[in-house]
């Protein structure tokens, strides 16, 4: 556990002075737990009994396995962000240098939402490493403020020599400063809610020679037809913080037969792409949603998790992201589901995953 405590010893226990059970000690069984299936404080505390002389391996756990109750009261009362804070120094080791493309997106928690206020659940910003697949940030989206959240996000990182992408809501000249002060270039979509921006946009690169556009497709995939052509042209007389060339990307798709419409995206950008490089910026974007907002659901049921006091919901969130980097970066082959059913049936595999933290 020496790598753990490095990096989470230094987050304060909310708790009094009389606690019986060690803050790291919960906080390590209840990510063993949820690397072995836990979905919420109850199952973290049958785990903990049912595994208890293995988990007596690595922590003391001198009271006995804590009650779900325990659980419950640390989660609640932990505040998230020196916990996230944590987390980011833990996962910029954890991965080393980062490049390439670094997702921006927000995901609501659907479950945790208050009685009577089921259309506005806790919303989160998370921040995505989308070559290394790995979550290395998050916060909550304050009254679901998703700029204010990724802003805060931003603060806690590192990022040189990425490219930060996110959707038209964080094309701000406020969120551009912050990526640039991260260290990172930016790839921000561009819409109508900056008409002058978008018309000057349009305006170069229809002027742009044709000749320099880069095509990719047309392939076949999921039983349909796709192509994208993508233009980078540089920025001129446009003012936003460290704009550098514009992009337009066309996609193109057929499905049985019927062609769609084509979808036209354009963006902001705070370096000189090639056409080629921005296809792939503007694809990989993408991965935030199918590798990690849908793998959260699928494999940890997150949207169905009915945590919802005080911070439970953020900091549990967290812990599932920090199961999710450790499952992803285990060299075992095997799906995302396999491995998780295998580290509860194998207390072997289960360690070999912690000490993989390393």
């Amino acid at each position: 556990m020496g790598t753990f405590s490095d990096y989470f010893g230094a987050v304060s226990d909310p708790r009094a002075g009389n606690a019986r059970h060690d803050l790291l000690e919960l906080m390590f069984v209840a990510l063993a737990a949820v690397l072995c299936g836990a979905e919420d404080c109850t199952d973290m505390a049958e785990f903990a009994e049912a595994k208890l002389g293995v988990l007596r391996e690595v922590v003391k756990l001198a009271h006995g396995p804590p009650s779900h109750d325990t659980f419950s009261r640390v989660f609640r009362l932990l505040q998230p962000e020196p916990f996230e804070a944590a987390f980011a120094k833990f996962t910029a080791a954890f991965a080393g240098a980062l490049r390439g493309v670094v997702a921006i997106d927000g995901k609501a928690l659907r479950g945790a939402y208050d009685r009577g206020r089921k259309a506005t659940p806790l919303h989160l910003v998370n921040v995505w490493a989308a070559e290394a697949r790995l979550v290395i940030g998050q916060r909550l989206a304050p009254g679901r403020n998703e700029v204010l959240g990724a802003q805060q996000a931003l603060a806690l990182l590192r990022l040189d020599g990425c490219i930060v992408t996110a959707d038209a809501l964080h094309c701000r000249a406020d969120t551009a400063q912050a990526i640039l002060d991260a260290g990172a270039d930016y790839a921000l979509a561009l819409k109508a809610n900056h008409p002058k921006l978008l018309a000057k946009a349009q305006a170069l690169i229809e002027a742009a020679d044709p000749a320099t556009e880069a095509i990719n497709g047309p392939t076949k995939a999921h039983d349909r037809v796709e192509g994208r052509t993508a233009i980078v042209v540089a920025a001129q007389g446009m003012d936003f913080p460290g704009l550098a060339a514009v992009a337009r990307v066309e996609t193109y798709r057929k499905s049985a037969g019927e062609p769609e419409p084509v979808i036209v995206r354009w963006y902001l950008l705070s370096t000189q792409l090639s056409a080629e490089r921005m296809l792939a910026v503007a694809r990989t974007h993408w991965t935030i949603e199918n590798q990690l907002h849908w793998v959260l659901d699928v494999a940890f049921d997150e949207d169905r998790v009915r945590s919802r006091k005080d911070n439970a919901p953020q900091n549990l969130a967290l812990i599932r992201k920090l199961a999710l980097n450790i499952i992803r970066q285990h060299p075992a082959k095997g799906s995302i589901k396999t491995k998780i059913k295998r580290a509860g049936w194998d207390d072997a595999f289960l360690f070999s995953m912690l000490g993989h933290m390393r």
